[in-house]
């Protein structure tokens, strides 16, 4: 008889759906994170399809579902390093780096401003700074603190000293654990912004990606949800939107990313609802808004003070006092010009996290990363690390691919 439990590989959206509907049915989950909160890519948007909700809404549902069910063990911090067996009996070894915070929820926001040290914040994609002991977001799972020991200063050190909460003397361990079907839902990854180097990425001020633009937006974000320009903090006047950077482009992912231009259409209500008087520009090759989106669309674009062009842009160079200046295509007007922007955002595509990566398991990927097999092993792909997909269609992929393990053990 095979083994009934079920590995999760990811605890974004999909990983966190597909361990839910397994356990649920009941079957014992393993769901592994490699970060040290559940939420993944949502977790950083201000606000997600279809319902343009806040990702509280549907995140702590979700977490409070996994609170209820003692058939989820969580594991943050952790990767996979090894799997070994076949379809039914698999044996997953697991890797948990230290928290060197006490178990539960202890409130060390306090603790937390008297540490000097400061990192890039990783989870604010660059816009700010952090301190070594840190929770990402108001609603993290687990709400719990998490003490990045490494980039302690001395100074820190002796504050730490004798804390009841922290724990310097943590360790690293590893687990093991017997499973009949693994999920993979790795999810995506934004694609490396300065590789895009005719658009400026990386080296032109006030040029930014569609995520950043997420966290400028959110209400927790690095501006408490103020969309400023990241150089002054100036309130941009006029914003350009420049669709497909990356993405549709056999130099950098020859796929489209499917999300890209409801992303801009959605930043760009952001934009026109903190500024009445900003003018939008969106430049695309192609507006692809599939189904119940059209209406969403038609809504967005009959906003005078938003301006679609239909072409490409070739370029973007550093202007003066900040601004950021275009060198823009028109394919309908069959002209070039260059047009001049407070804040430029370019929709950078979507590209699987296992690009460029192995996973310790055995699954077949495609030359971007997307994985296109393993089913037959008892293994299956859901949301982002098989297509691009947006937040319900990755929901939607977690539940079949639970479906599809369950399935499997119970042959």
């Amino acid at each position: 008889m095979p083994n009934t439990s079920v590995l999760v590989v990811g605890g974004g959206f999909s990983g966190i759906t597909a361990a839910l509907e397994a356990a649920e049915l009941g079957h014992e989950v393993y769901l592994v994170e490699k970060t040290p909160f559940l939420g993944g890519r949502v977790a950083q948007l201000n606000k997600y399809f279809p319902k343009l909700c806040p990702p509280s809404c549907g995140l702590e549902i979700q977490f409070q579902r996994i609170k209820k069910n003692k058939n989820v063990k969580v594991f943050t911090l952790a990767e996979v390093t090894s799997v070994s067996g076949q379809k039914g009996d698999y044996t997953a070894r697991i890797r948990i780096r230290p928290r060197h915070t006490a178990p539960g929820s202890a409130d060390l926001s306090e603790l937390a401003g008297e540490l000097s040290a400061r990192a890039d914040n990783a989870f604010e994609l660059g816009l700010a700074k952090r301190g070594p002991l840190h929770l990402d977001m108001p609603f993290a799972f687990p709400a719990r603190y998490v003490l990045e020991k490494d980039e302690l200063r001395a100074a820190d050190l002796e504050t730490l000293e004798d804390n009841e909460f922290i724990d310097l003397e943590e360790t690293e361990k590893e687990i093991e654990v017997a499973v009949g079907s693994i999920v993979v839902a790795t999810g995506w990854k934004p694609y490396d912004v300065t590789r895009l180097s005719n658009l400026g990425a990386g080296a032109i001020d006030n040029c930014i990606t569609n995520m950043q633009m997420e966290r400028l937006a959110a209400p927790c974000g690095p501006t408490g949800g103020r969309i400023l320009r990241p150089s002054d903090g100036a309130a941009p006047k006029r914003i350009a939107f420049v669709q497909c950077a990356g993405s549709r482009d056999e130099n950098h992912l020859n796929f489209c990313s499917y999300i890209c231009c409801m992303a801009s259409l959605k930043q760009a209500t952001y934009v026109r609802e903190q500024y009445p008087d900003a003018q939008v520009t969106i430049f695309y090759i192609d507006l692809r808004t599939p189904d119940r989106y059209q209406k969403f669309r038609a809504r967005v674009l009959a906003d005078e003070n938003i301006r679609t062009v239909k072409g490409k842009v070739a370029a973007a160079a550093q202007g003066e006092g900040g601004q950021v200046v275009l060198t823009v295509e028109d394919a309908v007007a069959g002209t070039k010009s260059h047009e001049t922007f407070d804040l430029v955002v370019l929709a950078t595509g979507m590209q699987p996290t296992l690009a460029g990566e192995r996973l310790p398991i055995d699954v077949p990927v495609d030359e971007d990363g997307f994985i296109v097999g393993g089913e037959d092993k008892g293994i299956f792909a859901a949301g982002c690390a098989k297509k691009p997909l947006d937040v319900m269609k990755s929901a939607q992929s977690g539940t079949g691919a639970a479906m599809k393990a369950i399935e499997t053990v119970r042959r």
